[in-house]
């Protein structure tokens, strides 16, 4: 049998008084590459956030590498990228501070011994921003503050990536570097859970897609390869910073 490392049970959860997800059951198996996808508003950021803690739930419950959430310690294990906003949260910060941060967890007492800079150091590496590690975040480009972003979460070495909408607003050339980090990270035996607003350069390692609509699973299977860098079934192709009011392009293959 295969070993899980995220399971999801009749998971809801609400924001205020509005319901986003409504009864999900997801499983994520060792080594898989599950993209998350749907329309705004469907509940994928919600549904990783209810993964590592930060949404509560309302009913259901989520296990990590078998066991409860509520009683996993070994956040270590996993690595997160959250969407991009400030890499430093406005407080002045250099590359590798910031990518540092993410090492903590591994670190004895918070002091970050050759083995820990040893794997910043590769971390920057991987995402091609080793050359900037001495600069400030707030001197980077959208895709170089993304790139570390992800290098602060390689940097704890995570069995498990959970990363949200990582290429937003991303230009391709960005996009292509996080498609080969990524591409090494699931080589290595990574499992990795993202949510993606179409598949783009990471195609190629997608193994399963789950499509959500109004917090349901709606579609959970192998991503159609005639869709390409389109939207997967149910997905109404809104980009995140579309003009308010503009009317959606429906290419949902079931709708």
């Amino acid at each position: 049998m295969e070993e899980s490392v995220i399971r999801l049970r009749g998971v809801r959860a609400d924001l205020g008084s509005r319901p986003v997800l409504r009864g999900i059951d997801l499983t994520v198996h060792r080594g898989e590459v599950v993209a998350l996808l749907g329309a705004n508003g469907s509940g994928k950021s919600t549904a990783v956030r209810s993964i590592i803690g930060q949404v509560p739930l309302s009913a259901g419950e989520i296990e990590l590498f078998d066991t409860p959430r509520r009683r996993f310690r070994d956040w270590r294990r996993v690595g997160y990228v959250p969407q991009r906003t400030t890499a430093a949260g406005g407080v002045p910060a250099t590359v590798t501070e910031v990518v540092s941060s993410g090492r903590l967890s591994r670190a004895r007492f918070g002091i970050l011994r050759k083995a820990d800079r040893e794997a910043v150091r590769r971390a920057l590496e991987q995402v091609g921003m080793a050359d900037r590690a001495k600069d400030s975040v707030s001197a980077l480009s959208g895709g170089q503050h993304q790139r570390v972003l992800i290098a602060r979460a390689l940097a704890s070495e995570p069995e498990l990536l959970i990363m949200d909408e990582p290429m937003a607003g991303v230009d391709l050339a960005s996009q292509e570097v996080l498609a080969e980090t990524l591409k090494g990270q699931v080589a290595a035996g990574a499992t990795v859970l993202l949510v993606l607003h179409e598949l783009g350069p990471l195609e190629p390692l997608i193994d399963r897609a789950v499509v959500l609509r109004d917090g349901c699973v709606l579609h959970d299977g192998p991503p159609p390869k005639a869709v390409g860098q389109h939207a997967l079934p149910g997905h109404d192709h809104v980009h995140p910073h579309d003009a308010a009011g503009t009317e959606p392009i429906r290419t949902g293959l079931l709708s």
